[in-house]
C-alpha cells in the first residue's frame, strides 16, 4: 500500500499535488511591486523560480527512487515477465526448493497444495500491476511492453495449464528422490 501510494504521488497528479501546484501557480500570477524600481517583484520571481526548481528536483528524485524500488522488485520476479518456458523453468526451481524444505521439515506446508491458485493470485496482485507500472514509467523502453505482454500471457497460460504443471513438478520432485532425501536427513539427525 505504501509503495502504491508513493507511485501515485510520483507519477499521478493526486489531490495533494494538484492543490500544491495550483496554489503556487496563483502566487506566480501575482506581481507585487512595492517599490518604484520593481526590485521586490524581481526578488519574488527569483524566489518563485527557485521554489519551482526545488519542487522539480524533489519530483525527479521521488520518481527515480520509486523506479529503482520497482526495478529491484522486478529483478526478483523477472522470470514471470519472460517467455512461458523461462517462467515455467524458474517457477519449477522455486517449487523444488519449497517442496524440499517441506520434506525436510523446514516448512510447515506442502507447496503443491496451493501452488496453482497462489500463482494466479501472484500474477493478478503483484506481477501484472508491477509490469504495468514498469510500462508506464518507460524504464525499459519498448521492452516494458514485452514484459507486460509476457506477464499477461503467462497468467493466461498458467490458468489453462497450471494444475497439470504442478502435478508434473511434483512428479519430478519425487523422481529426483526428494522424498527419500528427506528420510536420509531425518535418520542422520536422529543419530
Amino acid at each position: 500500500a505504501l509503495r502504491n501510494m508513493r507511485w501515485d504521488r510520483a507519477f499521478h497528479a493526486d489531490d495533494f499535488n494538484r492543490d500544491f501546484d495550483s496554489s503556487s501557480a496563483r502566487d506566480e500570477d501575482i506581481d507585487i511591486d512595492t517599490s518604484e524600481s520593481g526590485h521586490t517583484a524581481d526578488s519574488s520571481k527569483k524566489s518563485q523560480n527557485s521554489s519551482k526548481k526545488h519542487r522539480q528536483t524533489v519530483s525527479t528524485n521521488r520518481k527515480a527512487t520509486i523506479v529503482i524500488e520497482h526495478l529491484i522488485q522486478a529483478s526478483d520476479v523477472a522470470h514471470t515477465m519472460q517467455h512461458w518456458n523461462v517462467y515455467k523453468r524458474w517457477n519449477e526451481k522455486l517449487f523444488q526448493e519449497m517442496y524440499l524444505a517441506y520434506k525436510l521439515g523446514r516448512s510447515p506446508r506442502d507447496p503443491s497444495e496451493g501452488w496453482y491458485n497462489g500463482e494466479l493470485w501472484f500474477f493478478d496482485n503483484y506481477i501484472i500491476p508491477l509490469a504495468k507500472k514498469l510500462d508506464e514509467c518507460g524504464v525499459f523502453g519498448v521492452a516494458s511492453d514485452e514484459c507486460l505482454f509476457n506477464a499477461i500471457e503467462n497468467r493466461r497460460e498458467w490458468a489453462l495449464k497450471g494444475e497439470g504443471v504442478v502435478e508434473e513438478m511434483l512428479q519430478r520432485c519425487r523422481e529426483l528422490g526428494f522424498d527419500q532425501l528427506a528420510s536420509v536427513v531425518e535418520e542422520d539427525e536422529e543419530e
